[in-house]
């Protein structure tokens, strides 16, 4: 047992140890400059979609929309009605 003692305190001197040296590295400053200058830098870097693909991608997501409207409309009056036939015949 006094060996596993030895071990864990040799353990937990390492860690401080690693701490103080993480604790007395410098920080990294960039500032509010530096932020807006690399974010230009990548917004230039980004594909945009063109405007026949953007408004062909609407349309998809408003189709699938109304579709999925409609079936869950269907779906919601279906079980609504059923549940109502149901409760009928128990009283």
């Amino acid at each position: 047992m006094a060996k596993n003692d030895v071990t864990k305190s040799k353990d937990k001197e390492k860690d401080k140890a690693k701490k103080a040296v993480a604790a007395k590295e410098p920080k990294k400053k960039g500032g509010i400059k530096r932020y807006f200058k690399e974010l230009k830098s990548e917004m230039k870097k980004v594909v945009w979609p063109t405007k026949k693909k953007v408004i062909n991608n609407t349309g998809i997501v408003m189709g699938v929309m109304a579709f999925m409207g409609l079936f869950l409309f269907a779906v919601d009056s279906g079980l609504g009605y059923a549940i109502k036939q149901i409760l009928k015949i128990g009283s």
